[in-house]
């Protein structure tokens, strides 16, 4: 019990939160680029573009077929080679944007798939340009489809962060790793301490996704 309370002081406890600080960040950041780039890709490959969408598809398959952390060391031990030198804070965010964007793209083409073809049908008979119809009708019934895979893959993306510990990412993970390096006896409150925070931030935002589905619908 000493342990636990000496683990949970106040230095270690505010190491932690900065750690879990740096996490949102490159989460948040991370969530966006990803996001905005992802469906962009994604509409893309729906769009059925000659020589752009099969280059598209064929570039996302290679990203998704690839480990993360091998994405990770490319842009934090790679770029510096391509006159690039990137924080481990930026190396991971690109890291993240880079393999989530991939992944992101799937579902979103996916979700457009999976609305209904009459809705096309139907809004172009009605006078609605090609564009119109895809911003106005097809792609919000596609969000609302893409909702539950979306947040699960950005619940992973959160996870994923402590991946970057090693390239040193200053992160919840590394922090906690600090922490119980200095004195093995915190590594079972730390691991349990980690627990607690991540399944806060991740239920967080499948509160959020329940709260935005209802609204949705």
């Amino acid at each position: 019990m000493k342990d636990f309370i000496d683990a949970y002081s106040w230095i270690n406890m505010r190491y932690l939160f900065q750690g879990l600080w740096i996490t949102v960040i490159v989460s948040i950041a991370s969530i966006a680029g990803s996001y905005v780039i992802g469906t962009i890709l994604g509409i893309i490959r729906y769009l059925n573009i000659k020589v752009l969408s099969p280059v598209v598809g064929f570039i996302i398959d290679i990203i998704r077929n690839l480990p993360l952390l091998l994405i990770i060391f490319f842009t934090y031990f790679g770029l510096p080679n391509l006159g690039l030198r990137p924080s481990s804070v930026w190396a991971t965010i690109l890291a993240l944007i880079i393999f989530e964007s991939a992944m992101i793209a799937e579902i979103v083409r996916s979700g457009i798939i999976a609305v209904p073809t009459g809705q096309m049908e139907g809004a172009r008979a009605n006078g609605l340009s090609y564009s119109q119809t895809m911003l106005h009708i097809i792609l919000p019934q596609a969000m609302k489809k893409m909702i539950p895979a979306l947040v699960s893959q950005f619940i992973s993306l959160i996870k994923d962060t402590s991946l970057a510990t090693i390239i040193v990412l200053p992160d919840l993970m590394h922090n906690a790793q600090i922490v119980y390096g200095e004195n093995t006896s915190y590594i079972l409150p730390m691991f349990l301490m980690l627990a607690i925070m991540y399944f806060v931030v991740c239920y967080a935002l499948s509160l959020v996704s329940r709260s935005l589905e209802k609204r949705m619908s």
